[in-house]
């Protein structure tokens, strides 16, 4: 009888652990903020709370496994075949779901590094093999550096555009030219979780993309901007082929009914949230100008934070917003991910940033 206890794959070692952002430790001389996780620091509308309560009766019975009224208010919505439409319990779900569908021990995924964390995971997780390609030094996606390393092994690459944590977004043109040198074998996923955040004039056209594209997967979700990210609900646009497939891949009954009815209200409520979305862009406008005048040299942002690259001094800045009851998303030896949050949170992060700030020398 073997000692060693079950035998678990031991490739699974090697795989890096998900850092989701933490909460700030207990205080009770401050009020302390969560700005962490890039989540939206308003609390549902009374439209989508209503919908959670009246959905509540029925969690006895299991959810809908197609989620067609979502499915179909979210078709509605941009126009597009419900048959065109996948669910997955948050995109971080869905990037799971189409490496899954797409690669599996000997094949290749591609993204920028650094990008979404789950990426490397996922693709350790499926046998596969990452292909990381460093970005620019303004924290832009080296799209002219992912063609070269294209391999006949590449199945899947992501383009997360605002990209997650640097907040920098992929120029349109230069999205439109890559994608036509990609061979149509290979899925390219615009992961787009942040864009309602990015000024309609900077955005991509990608559902014209997706249309003309039959590898073209669009990735949205409900946790950012519509503020459901405890429900976990993402949604993925893309040619029947592959939303055949992605559904395939899906958990069943991933998405609850909580979510599916949350979701659907905040669709139907999409102008009061479009207001909330304007006021988190407002703040991380004024964040950012504050920073920037107080000394640090940042790329811009276009998601709901801001990317402060420092590099070595990354740990001297995380521990002086701790100290005040901030908590942040550091990348040690690289830098920190500040979230928009309260206005009361984002005066205090200026107020220890500016004060740190002497204190490093040269700083981008």
């Amino acid at each position: 009888m073997s000692t060693h206890g079950p035998r678990l794959r031991p490739d699974l070692e090697a795989l890096p652990s998900y850092r989701a952002g933490q909460r700030p430790r207990a205080r009770t001389d401050i009020t302390t903020y969560k700005i962490s996780s890039n989540e939206s620091h308003h609390v549902p509308l009374d439209s989508v709370q209503a919908a959670i309560v009246a959905a509540v009766t029925d969690i006895n019975r299991y959810p809908d496994p197609f989620s067609r009224e979502l499915v179909a208010t979210i078709a509605g919505h941009f126009e597009v075949s419900s048959e065109h439409v996948s669910l997955g319990t948050g995109s971080v779900a869905l990037c799971g779901q189409i490496i899954a569908s797409a690669a599996g021990p000997g094949d290749s995924i591609m993204y920028a590094w650094r990008s979404f964390e789950s990426y490397p995971i996922w693709t350790g997780i499926a046998g596969a093999n990452s292909i990381e390609v460093p970005l620019k030094d303004d924290e832009t996606h080296d799209l002219d550096a992912m063609l070269d390393a294209l391999t006949p092994e590449t199945r899947v690459i992501f383009i997360c555009s605002p990209n997650n944590p640097t907040g920098q977004i992929v120029d349109r043109d230069e999205l439109e030219k890559f994608i036509r040198q990609v061979p149509v074998e290979v899925v390219i996923v615009l992961d787009e979780a942040y864009i309602e955040y990015v000024p309609e004039e900077k955005r991509s056209d990608s559902l014209r993309l997706y249309r003309e594209h039959s590898n073209i997967v669009i990735l949205r979700t409900f946790s950012k901007a519509y503020g459901l990210a405890g429900l976990r609900v993402g949604f993925s646009i893309s040619q029947e082929p592959i939303t055949q497939a992605l559904r395939k891949t899906a958990m069943p009954f991933g998405v609850s009914s909580l979510a599916q009815a949350a979701a659907i209200a905040s669709i139907n409520a999409e102008p009061e949230l479009l207001e909330r979305v304007a006021s988190v862009v407002a703040e991380r406008e004024r964040v950012f100008s504050a920073l920037n005048a107080g000394g640090y040299e940042l790329q811009p942002s276009y998601a709901n934070f801001i990317w402060i690259r420092l590099g070595p001094d990354t740990n001297k800045l995380h521990v002086a917003l701790e100290e005040a009851g901030l908590s942040v998303r550091p990348f040690p030896g690289e830098g920190l991910r500040i979230s928009i949050g309260e206005r009361e949170a984002n005066d205090r992060f200026i107020e220890v940033a500016l004060q740190v700030a002497g204190g490093f020398g040269v700083r981008r």
